[in-house]
């Protein structure tokens, strides 16, 4: 199991304060209030075990892939989601590298990861309450499949670079010709906040981004020279198809906008998880004062509400375009409101997406927030789409809103997200009065 530190309580981050990074992780997952391995999962994956076992669903056994077709299809896992990596970051280390890198796919709850020859599957779940979950399915073609829940992922699953609780790794590393990461040389977490040109080491990119370099499709020669990564001919690589065998996968893609929204996403299903736990517990802590309490939850929810506005996004310098049909799917879903327009609309001009609030927003995990942190993510979400910049003249951390972007975000919102509060629909005038009484 992961070694893990003691969390201490957050100070008070109000609207105009700028909120306190997670410096702290857990000492035990199985508290008495998070309960983490003693729960019984809620999450896709166990949802679908026991749909399994009750005989109302069944996987079907496909060489080369084994079950991995199957399981996509049965979870609603698009394959146009395709991520190649090939530097050895994963438990089947022997069976990867540039010539068989690992696949990697998702939808919004779901990560599955395939290795060429490998013994198992390996999943990644999200529960609405607990965080990530960490399953592996046998390669072995069997009358009663079951997905096994593997704690030991938590081990780099469970650390400050997950922010503290069970979740998602996507990093960006210096590999060597065999796909080797040098530990001696940085790498680098990667979200929708990471500059561009240190994405993706270790990983096939497929697309066309301009100049904006980037490190993938590409390894270090001259370890004394780790700079070298950075090499043109790693850009604007639209077939790998004389890179490796190509055949051998589901698709023939690494696509550079799934790539992009796997980074995006999995950053915030790690701080969605965080803001639950962290209310969980200030609300279940001992001897805390009311201020105290709120101060944490206060915090937790504006690290959350920055990073679903996007506030410090990394811009594009130039278009962005994949190889795969990912980018006309990814919308497809919406919701969308009364003109069209949907959260999941991309951009990729600029910026990711065209309405700079996150789809996320409709997830179970999200839905699943305790009723404080909810409470305080909608009072503060709906004063910025209000007033622009509800953290006054001095802090302009949310001025990359214009006011068309305010203006569509909440209208999509009103029209699309269920179980809004009641405020929601109240004049602005009425909503400010409504605030000072609060």
């Amino acid at each position: 199991m992961a070694c893990i530190a003691a969390l201490f309580a957050l100070p008070l981050a109000g609207p105009a304060q700028s909120p306190t990074p997670f410096s702290g992780y857990y000492p035990l997952l199985d508290t008495n209030v998070i309960q983490y391995a003693t729960t019984p999962p809620k999450d896709p994956i166990a949802r679908f075990q026991r749909r399994l076992n009750q005989g109302d669903t069944k996987l079907r056994f496909q060489n080369p892939q084994g079950y991995l077709l199957s399981v996509l299809h049965e979870l609603d896992v698009p394959l146009s989601s395709q991520g190649l990596v090939f530097s050895k970051t994963s438990s089947q280390v022997q069976r990867i590298g540039p010539a068989t890198p690992r696949a990697v796919y998702f939808n919004d709850d779901v990560y599955v990861g395939w290795v060429q020859g490998g013994r198992f599957l390996e999943i990644a779940s999200v529960d609405p309450a607990q965080g990530t979950m960490f399953y592996t399915l046998d390669q072995n073609e069997v009358q009663q499949p079951q997905f096994v829940r593997r704690e030991e992922c938590l081990q780099c699953h469970a650390s400050p670079k997950t922010v503290g609780v069970p979740g998602l790794l996507l990093r960006s590393v210096f590999p060597g010709a065999d796909g080797t990461p040098n530990y001696r040389l940085p790498s680098f977490e990667t979200h929708d906040r990471s500059p561009m040109r240190e994405r993706w080491g270790g990983w096939y990119v497929t697309g066309t981004n301009g100049g904006q370099a980037h490190m993938g499709n590409a390894w270090v020669n001259d370890k004394q020279s780790p700079d070298q990564i950075y090499v043109n001919s790693g850009l604007n690589i639209t077939s790998l198809v004389e890179r490796f065998d190509v055949s051998a996968y589901a698709s023939p893609h690494s696509d550079i906008v799934a790539l992009m929204i796997l980074a995006h996403q999995t950053h915030l299903h790690n701080l969605i998880a965080r803001v639950n736990w962290e209310t969980r517990l200030a609300l279940n802590q001992p001897g805390a004062s009311a201020d105290a309490v709120n101060a944490r939850i206060t915090n937790a929810v504006e690290i959350l509400l920055r990073a679903m506005l996007f506030t410090d996004e990394s811009s594009l310098d130039a278009p962005v375009r994949g190889t795969s049909s990912f980018a006309k799917e990814f919308p497809a879903p919406g919701p969308k409101d009364g003109t069209g327009r949907s959260l999941r609309d991309l951009d990729l001009n600029r910026r990711l997406f065209r309405y700079p609030c996150s789809y996320l927003i409709y997830s179970e995990a999200f839905d699943a927030l305790p009723e404080p942190a909810l409470d305080r993510f909608y009072r503060r979400l709906w004063q910025i789409l209000n007033s622009g910049n509800a953290d006054g003249a001095k802090n302009k951390v949310f001025a990359s809103l214009t006011k068309s972007d305010r203006e569509a975000i909440l209208s999509i919102l009103l029209q699309t997200k269920p179980n809004l509060p009641s405020y929601w629909a109240v004049p602005d005038n009425l909503v400010k009065t409504a605030h000072r009484q609060h």
